[in-house]
């Protein structure tokens, strides 16, 4: 990748705002861009793959208003051996395109982009935009049971993400660019900015911040109007007319709302397990994809409706055109064929099976209530609108972009009343029944608790003890009031801690208390002790608690200095702190939150083969340890005092495939297939790579 202009850090800093939004527009194009040509690669794959060359010439016809269409139609009049086929032989070419180029466009990848945006500053490799979308094509075009939305959001997302690593932007920024992404594929999905910019604020950024969300607003509206003007300004889903006929019809929308949720948990639960099973199956990795394809061609002898994103059968939903109990069986059918179709080594969202889901138990909740309450309630198509979008709501726990989703599909008010009752109830119901969403449940069982991760309150991770002054004030009870503002002229502290004559801390006596009495001192200093001045009710922490804790005190209190007494024995005074030591350690945490982001940053940039300029003309970079160099270790390479470099991390191959980073140290040995991340000067490192392809004779001594 080449290198961007000279200035672009200082151009950041005179006008960082303005900075990332002209890179939002960028994302935003890019987004629609490829979220149009996705959906055109979607097409010709299906094409070909179920109507042969004439399919591909139908798509070339229309152009680029070719749309994602299920090939329901078309899959009805196959024989029941294509029908297997087709899907099987598609993830026989899958497979090993993925485990060969790219194992992280495998799945559903938005957890992927949560990952890199939690614990990787944001990185997505370059790579992963032509991997995941040729990838998800071949998926979907090929019947996979999987939807779009999600390949869209992780091409959309490793655009921002390389964009802000080129301009060398830091971790911060480069995750707002990752949002940007997001939301621009999500947008340019459904024809829906709004919901765009919420999803990729509440959950791939989990930031409303303005600094973060005006970005992602422009990307997302960028990305919009792009795709309209490309494709035209059509709606996702024809829906139907909505209309709450009753007040009483929002109580068959909770109950909708019940369903919703207990379908979503159903949907997480089982995707969960056919991972799992998948990975315990004892066959090359690479090949578990077309067996995969090959259960979803079985199923679809029967259900062919499980083929695909499932937009037509969403739309029979829709209107009302299916029975209740072919949508039942519809839901368990979607849920095992988008289960086997990921676990198996897929590649494609989650989203609209998602809606499908919500489609049919929808369907199935408003048939039943028109039929036993005819005329005092809405269509069933009505209920299926609602109930997708609880379905989305309780798999991903974001509630909020599930509403706005359905609310711009329909443009219409009426039904924010019934939406908002059923995405709440069936979000509750998800999350009592289970704690993850369907994006963080495969990053929990990586080990990573991702909510955790992205916890904005950095106090929470800061204790007392880190900031407790040692040395309060301590005045005696029986100290005389002339005594007492001794101290107080002495002393740098707002506060004044006052024990008993056995030394249990009794409260404390304010500065602005004694200030109040200071023209009186001639008249006070005999008879006033400092007991007659102490506040018994000054609020007072132990030293075992958290920052947060003590800043929401700060916050509700007008002191400005808190005593610290034992956790164990609360009338033992041991210190103290104060509100401005507690915002410095704040400010400091959350530096170094930014530093090690950024570093982790430059240090995945590096690894991915980009150089990395740390400033003042000093480097970071990774080498491949040469074969004069294996079998040896650190100490004796003797790099720093040879060469002038520093060995930061080796990243060593794990046997099981992949990588893995580690602190060396002097008796660490390099081993064939290990890199070196290096930090030195320009000069040093081309040094480096001088000796590492031909050494001088000492460089091989022992």
């Amino acid at each position: 990748m080449s290198q961007a202009p000279a200035d672009t850090s200082q151009l950041l800093e005179r006008g960082g705002h303005l900075y990332m939004v002209v890179c939002a527009i960028f994302v935003g194009l890019a987004g629609a861009i490829g979220a149009v040509l996705f959906r055109l690669m979607i097409r010709v794959i299906q094409g070909f793959a179920f109507e042969g060359l004439d399919g591909v010439a139908a798509v070339f016809e229309e152009g680029m208003a070719a749309e994602t269409r299920d090939p329901l139609e078309v899959a009805q009049q196959m024989a029941w051996y294509w029908r297997i086929a087709i899907p099987a032989v598609g993830g026989m070419i899958v497979g090993p395109l993925i485990y060969l180029l790219a194992r992280e466009a495998r799945g559903h990848g938005v957890p992927e982009v949560m990952k890199a945006v939690a614990v990787r500053g944001g990185v997505i490799r370059a790579r992963l935009v032509g991997v995941k979308a040729l990838a998800s094509a071949l998926t979907i075009g090929t019947g996979g049971s999987v939807g779009r939305e999600g390949p869209i959001i992780q091409i959309g997302s490793a655009f921002g993400s390389n964009l802000g690593q080129w301009l060398k932007l830091n971790a911060a920024s480069v995750r707002t660019l990752v949002g940007c992404g997001a939301a621009a594929g999500i947008s340019a999905t459904f024809n829906a900015p709004i919901a765009g910019a919420i999803f990729a604020a509440e959950i791939i950024v989990g930031d409303f911040a303005v600094t973060q969300f005006t970005p992602i607003v422009i990307s997302s509206v960028v990305a919009s109007v792009a795709t309209r003007y490309a494709i035209g300004n059509h709606p996702a889903f024809i829906v139907p007319d909505f209309e709450i006929v009753s007040p009483f019809e929002l109580v068959p929308y909770m109950v909708a709302g019940i369903v919703a949720g207990v379908v979503a948990v159903a949907f997480i639960r089982t995707l969960s397990f056919a991972e799992d099973t998948f990975a315990k199956i004892p066959v090359p990795e690479w090949s578990k994809a077309a067996i995969g394809g090959a259960m979803v061609g079985t199923m679809a002898i029967w259900l062919p409706n499980v083929y695909g994103v499932g937009y037509t059968t969403i739309g029979g939903a829709l209107a009302g055109t299916m029975t209740a109990g072919m949508m039942g069986v519809l839901v368990v059918a979607k849920i095992l064929a988008t289960s086997v179709t990921i676990g198996s080594g897929g590649s494609g969202g989650v989203f609209a099976p998602s809606l499908f889901l919500g489609a049919m138990a929808g369907g199935v909740v408003g048939t039943l209530v028109e039929q036993y309450f005819p005329g005092a309630t809405g269509s069933s198509g009505a209920y299926a609108l609602v109930t997708m979008g609880a379905v989305v709501a309780a798999a991903t726990h974001a509630p909020v972009s599930a509403i706005i989703i359905i609310f711009e599909l329909t443009q219409t008010i009426d039904i924010i009343p019934a939406l908002m009752t059923a995405c709440v109830i069936s979000t509750l119901v998800a999350q009592v029944s289970f704690r993850d969403s369907i994006y963080t449940v495969k990053l929990r069982r990586q080990g990573i608790d991702f909510f955790e991760a992205k916890n904005p309150n950095v106090l929470k991770e800061l204790s007392v003890r880190e900031v407790i002054v040692l040395d309060p004030v301590v005045i005696p009870a029986a100290a005389n009031f002339k005594t007492v503002l001794d101290l107080v002229v002495q002393s740098p502290h707002s506060q004044f801690y006052v024990e008993s004559p056995t030394g249990a801390h009794l409260g404390a006596i304010s500065l602005a208390e004694l200030r109040r009495l200071i023209y009186e001192q001639e008249t006070l200093q005999h008879i006033v002790v400092a007991g007659d001045l102490v506040d018994t009710s000054h609020p007072s922490v132990s030293d075992d608690v958290d920052l947060s804790v003590v800043m929401q005190i700060f916050s509700s209190s007008h002191v400005d200095e808190i005593a610290v007494v034992n956790a164990d024995d609360r009338t033992k005074l041991v210190g103290t702190v104060r509100e401005k030591d507690v915002i410095e350690a704040s400010n400091r945490e959350q530096l170094r939150r930014d530093l090690a982001g950024g570093m982790h940053t430059s240090i995945s940039a590096a690894g991915s083969g980009q150089t990395v300029d740390l400033g003042d003309g000093y480097q970071l970079r990774e080498i491949m340890a040469p074969p004069h160099v294996t079998g040896r270790s650190l100490r004796k390479l003797t790099l720093r005092e040879r060469v002038g470099v520093q060995v930061l991390l080796v990243r060593s191959k794990k046997p099981e495939g992949g990588t893995h980073l580690r602190v060396p140290h002097g008796d660490d040995v390099l081993v064939e297939g290990d890199a070196v991340i290096v930090a030195g000067t320009t000069a040093a490192l081309d040094m480096l790579d001088a000796l590492s392809a031909q050494p001088p004779p000492d460089i091989t001594e022992s």
